[in-house]
């Protein structure tokens, strides 16, 4: 059954106990926004601050900053040595890491809630008082450079999607990669991370988010303690970030030690820009959805499970981005079966969709399954603070995700069909493949010293 939005309402408080007027904000005369999420069913907190700096904020040259900075943000401040920060996280029995995107870098903290005070403090420390050592960042930045070979150089896959980026991207910055280019790395100065510090990481740039066992109020007063001295600082211009039209299909071959081959196919979408008005991000969705929203969706069902063509096969599509969507269906053939074989097969399923449509069952078992997915979301603390901060990021309200729930919930069997119609066509798409290469004997690369994420 597809609830309400108030029966959803309802089914979440009983489901986890929570205030439906949650969560709460507030602004800090420094510009720092405060979202605080109240849920009572554990003494603990998450904590967590987002900054709205990227890899889309970077240049050419210094790609890679944004996470070579994320990681300097752990190496001490006037007050803290290197490394401090994480003793102190985990002497109260909490745990603590950050990530970087595309569109922002985190912080957060899951600690006792009476850790609280103390996490405000030391982020704050480091939001305002960074201390950034040419010693600590040449050993850093190594470590960073053996990340990208461990996770990106030594990673097939990864090593396509990087690739199909730089190729399908003609101007945008998401054309470079999260963990930069090597080139750029071992070129990047401690001067430059000061530099990427002083512009971005204020606080009228940050968001703080708080969820768990907490009053809102108390909360409140804890951030103006913690951070409300911290003064706001002119940000950087941004300006309009808009691709040229593709004119045609893109294709390209990444050479690379595999058993395998590996497909990935990437058409430029629409992202959501308007909850209220927007309807093709929606339809985008739940087309995603349909293709592999479930282990009975159309790409397990027809190309592994049925004519075997595929041992794996996905569908994937973001639309809170700051920057351009992509809709990708990637997969690995089966052996014996060409990545020639995959792509036709994967366009079969696309012709499918847009020739004879979705039938009313198959749409309403994935509404169900998104209903589902966000009921159990928010019996994580976690979970909800990261659906909190990455709508923002984006520069969605928190107060819009019940509602593009609601907008996904309403998406038509008709609008699916032609979003599949309008937008899968050969003008808008990049072909990535990975052509395998012999795979050499050599003992694994060990993990490098101080890589936390």
């Amino acid at each position: 059954m597809i609830r309400t939005p108030l029966l959803l309402c309802l089914a979440l408080l009983s489901f986890s106990n929570a205030v439906c007027a949650n969560p709460y904000e507030k602004t800090l005369v420094n510009g720092l926004r405060v979202i605080v999420k109240e849920d009572h069913r554990a003494p603990t907190v998450v904590h967590m601050v987002w900054y709205r700096a990227g890899a889309i904020d970077e240049v050419d040259g210094s790609s890679g900053l944004a996470h070579v900075l994320e990681h300097m943000m752990f190496k001490g401040t006037k007050k803290l040595g290197p490394g401090e920060f994480s003793k102190r996280v985990a002497a109260v029995g909490g745990r603590e890491n950050a990530f970087t995107s595309l569109d922002y870098t985190a912080y957060f903290q899951l600690v006792p809630k009476r850790a609280l005070p103390e996490m405000m403090a030391l982020e704050a420390d480091r939001m305002a008082n960074l201390k950034l050592d040419a010693k600590e960042f040449a050993q850093e930045i190594r470590v960073v450079m053996e990340e990208r070979r461990l996770r990106t150089e030594d990673e097939p896959q990864a090593l396509v999607h990087e690739r199909m980026n730089a190729v399908a991207f003609q101007a945008h910055p998401y054309r470079r990669p999260i963990i930069g280019w090597m080139n750029d790395l071992e070129n990047m100065t401690y001067r430059d991370a000061q530099d990427w510090y002083r512009r971005w990481y204020v606080p009228n740039n940050a968001t703080l988010v708080v969820v768990g066992d907490v009053d809102h109020q108390a909360v409140f007063r804890l951030a103006e303690k913690a951070y409300g001295g911290i003064p706001r600082r002119l940000l950087p211009e941004r300006r309009p970030l808009v691709e040229p039209e593709q004119l045609g299909i893109k294709r390209l071959s990444v050479k690379a030690p595999a058993k395998l081959p590996y497909l990935a196919m990437a058409w430029k979408v629409p992202k959501l820009k308007d909850v209220d008005r927007d309807r093709e991000p929606y339809a985008l969705e739940m087309l995603a959805g349909v293709l592999d929203g479930h282990d009975a969706a159309r790409l397990s069902k027809h190309l592994v499970r049925g004519h075997k063509i595929a041992q794996s096969a996905g569908a994937g599509y973001d639309s809170e981005l700051r920057g351009e969507a992509q809709f990708i269906l990637e997969g690995q053939p089966t052996e014996g079966r060409t990545a020639a074989d995959l792509e036709a097969a994967l366009r079969a399923e696309i012709k499918r969709i847009q020739d004879e449509g979705v039938g009313a069952e198959e749409l309403a078992r994935v509404k169900t399954q998104i209903v589902a997915n966000q009921i159990y979301k928010r019996d994580s603390m976690m979970a909800q603070a990261m659906e909190i901060g990455t709508a923002e990021a984006a520069g969605i309200s928190w107060r819009d995700i019940d509602k593009i729930l609601g907008q996904i919930r309403s998406v038509t069997a008709e609008e699916v069909q032609e979003a599949a119609k309008k937008f899968f066509k050969d003008d808008t798409l990049t072909v990535a493949v990975l052509d395998p290469q012999p795979i050499a004997e050599a003992a694994p690369r060990p993990a490098p010293v101080g890589l936390k994420h």
